[in-house]
């Protein structure tokens, strides 16, 4: 799930103020030190991690994926029948509470599936609309009626995006006071948000397994500067910091008071490119950019030999990736004369970065120079991250780097985002390919698991042919902890299990 910095655009020292005004917390409270605030608290009106990762503990889902990121577990749905024909599925649901102490009943699973198909605020309503009916037979029985097969949907269940929410609630308080102020079954409930600086999570005593959980609370706090972040972590100001730089991971590894996290993902990092920007349009041009980028270079100079070369949108490891997918030789004199033939050998190209961004300030230089063997000009603009999501969003860019991290174990959803012409206008890079459109409905609907595969297979070539966007490396989640605190994981799709998380 994308995956994007934004909405802070507070200085380093004010951050660092707020960090150490937090420090006497309650022992049982894990302080978490991320780089960006979160956006929203509504799910379906937002595609980004850092708003994701932390909702995951506020709210559940009728379905989840088990902490090796390989399979799907029951959630607030403790079991579930689907029909012979495929259309039908049949979830009971566990006795459940809201943090409110309200009842979680099937009537609000269906309220919750259909918004995020009819809302039209929902960033996730393709996903949906194989919808044709959700209803509650009773307050413990969802009936989902699809209007053709599906298979990827009981995957979809699992979206953090498509969390169960109190209808009731939602109703009475409207959108706008919902997404400030939420009402979950989650594990933790939240506090309160200050934005800019924290959000603050409570344990939810009416969780149904809060006798598993062991902590009192969280505090996701925004601490924008990498170098800053860590030195928290060093000092004892956070207890545990996500999005280690590269850089700083075998220093952080010979600090006994540190465990460094390398947690197998499904993050791929990428160049995005705005197809719809002069010369970018032409299929030769972004190919020529392909083989003008030395990957491996990226991942030995950036990632310091953490990450992989990335070959296909799909990550490596995950369902139906396609190991044997084109990698483009890096030739920067060929690349030179494709682009001449193309009509484009005075090419200058708009690189927008996130400022602040140490791997992503590294990736610009490194790419504005390789990028000029081939005879382009790369200029790079830095930027605050809310204003750079926002400059993606309105097309105001010509190439940029991105990520991104699956949020289901089926193909469907990042391949729907990326290339499938969603709403998203393929994850704003404005690829467009009528046939692969019309292949990634139809994968969705294939239910022969070889057939589907071999629709994945192509799908992959094609996105490579058309250079979508420029597949840069594959690397594992990198968080560090202080010493005592134990089961502090990211489970491949990147969800933190902060209900096994124990601070001693």
């Amino acid at each position: 799930m994308l995956k994007q910095w934004m909405r802070i655009g507070l200085v380093t020292v004010m951050t660092g103020l707020s960090v150490s005004a937090g420090i006497a917390e309650a022992a049982g409270v894990l302080t978490i030190g991320r780089r960006e605030d979160s956006t929203t608290f509504d799910p379906i009106k937002t595609a980004q991690n850092i708003d994701n990762w932390v909702f995951s503990n506020i709210f559940d889902v009728l379905v989840r994926v088990d902490p090796t990121g390989t399979k799907l577990v029951p959630g607030l749905a403790e079991s579930w029948t689907v029909s012979e024909d495929g259309l039908t599925y049949t979830l009971k649901m566990r006795d459940a509470k809201f943090s409110d102490g309200a009842p979680v009943t099937a009537g609000d699973a269906a309220f919750s599936l259909l918004r995020v198909r009819d809302n039209p605020g929902s960033l996730w309503s393709d996903s949906y609309k194989v919808i044709d009916t959700a209803t509650a037979s009773d307050d413990k029985t969802l009936v989902v009626k699809l209007k053709t097969p599906s298979a990827p949907f009981l995957s979809t269940l699992a979206l953090p995006n498509v969390s169960v929410l109190p209808q009731k609630v939602l109703e009475s308080v409207g959108e706008e006071a919902f997404a400030e102020a939420p009402v979950g079954s989650g594990a933790f409930a939240l506090k309160e948000w200050r934005r800019g600086d924290r959000v603050i999570l409570e344990k939810n005593p009416n969780y149904w397994d809060a006798d598993h959980v062991s902590l009192d609370g969280v505090e996701w706090i925004s601490v924008p500067d990498d170098n800053t972040r860590m030195l928290n972590v060093q000092a004892g100001q956070l207890d545990a910091a996500i999005f280690v730089p590269f850089s700083r991971v075998a220093e952080l590894q010979k600090d006994a008071n540190l465990t460094v996290h390398l947690d197998p993902s499904t993050r791929e990092d990428h160049l995005l490119i705005n197809h719809e920007h002069g010369a970018l349009a032409k299929k030769e041009v972004r190919q020529a950019l392909d083989m003008a980028i030395d990957k491996q270079a990226v991942v030995d100079t950036v990632t310091f030999g953490l990450g992989t070369v990335a070959n296909s949108y799909i990550p490596k490891g995950a369902l139906y990736y396609y190991a044997d997918n084109l990698k483009r030789p890096y030739d920067p004199e060929k690349a030179k004369q494709m682009l001449a033939d193309a009509g484009a050998s005075d090419l200058t190209l708009n690189y927008v970065v996130r400022a602040g961004d140490e791997v992503v300030e590294q990736t610009a230089v490194l790419l504005q120079q390789q990028l000029a063997k081939a005879g382009v000009t790369v200029n790079i603009q830095k930027v605050d991250p809310s204003q750079e999501w926002d400059m993606l969003v309105a097309g105001d860019y010509d190439v940029g780097v991105n990520y991104w991290t699956n949020d289901i174990l089926d193909p469907d959803q990042k391949t729907t985002f990326v290339i499938g012409h969603d709403a998203n206008n393929n994850y704003m890079t404005r690829y467009k390919n009528d046939a692969v459109k019309d292949l990634v409905a139809k994968a969705r609907l294939e239910m022969d698991p070889a057939k589907r595969e071999a629709m994945y297979v192509d799908l992959q070539r094609m996105a490579k042919e058309d250079v979508n966007w420029i597949d840069l490396y594959y690397s594992p989640y990198i968080n560090v902890s202080r010493k005592g605190i134990e089961n502090f994981t990211q489970n491949p799709l990147g969800r933190f299990l902060l209900e096994d998380t124990k601070k001693n």
